[in-house]
């Protein structure tokens, strides 16, 4: 027996004809093996509800693209914050960086002051004298005090023993053809001698290498 639908019998499904019927027909002439197709339309109702959802789903849109704006606004606000901070860092750094360099030449200067005064009082003192060893020791003390302020700060002679020619601490200023094969790389006399501050060199010691 086919089906049918109470509300709508303008659609069925002839299954002899493999086809589908769109005519107004009597429940009682439609065929035993017919299938009633409904159409189904919507109701009022449906239709506010579909309607109240695509309302719902623009609202939320909206919301979220000014949810969204307002945290593209205060990553903006943070970044600039952060590129003023990093300039302000910036300068800071390079003014101390100034000041210390500048703080560091007038204190280096300000302590060699004792010792200038020290010479200078020496050579006040051997106007009129013939005493030659006293002369002598006063300058050996302005030497030793001068030696002592230097390696207060850091600064220190490299060391006369050290035989072996090193191009990263010493300057060649004259080779001497040597007879001896031991002697051949080694520093031979000192010009000049060498400084270091700090473990880093100040100054290149001058030598003469035998060759």
């Amino acid at each position: 027996m086919g089906r049918y639908n109470k509300r709508n019998h303008n659609r069925y499904y002839d299954r002899k004809d493999h086809k589908m019927e769109n005519k107004n027909i009597n429940p009682e002439e439609m065929p035993d093996d017919a299938v009633v197709m409904d159409d189904v339309n919507p109701t009022p109702a449906e239709n506010d509800e579909a309607t109240e959802e695509v309302a719902e789903g623009a609202v939320s849109l909206e919301d979220e693209n000014a949810k969204l704006k307002e945290e593209l606004e205060k990553e903006k606000r943070e970044y600039l914050f952060l590129m003023a901070e990093f300039d302000n860092f910036r300068k800071r750094t390079l003014k101390e960086k100034s000041e210390l360099i500048k703080n560091a030449g007038e204190s280096a200067f300000k302590g060699l002051l004792p010792i200038v005064d020290d010479f200078e009082r020496a050579l006040k003192a051997t106007e009129n004298t013939e005493d030659v060893a006293s002369v002598r020791e006063g300058m050996e003390l302005i030497y030793k005090k001068l030696k002592k302020y230097m390696e207060q700060n850091g600064v220190k002679e490299m060391d006369p023993e050290d035989r072996d020619f090193d191009a990263d601490k010493h300057e060649a200023i004259s080779v001497v053809p040597v007879p001896d094969e031991s002697q051949k790389g080694k520093i031979l006399d000192t010009i000049e001698k060498g400084y270091t501050i700090n473990d880093k060199v100040l100054r290149h010691a001058k030598v003469v290498v035998g060759q």
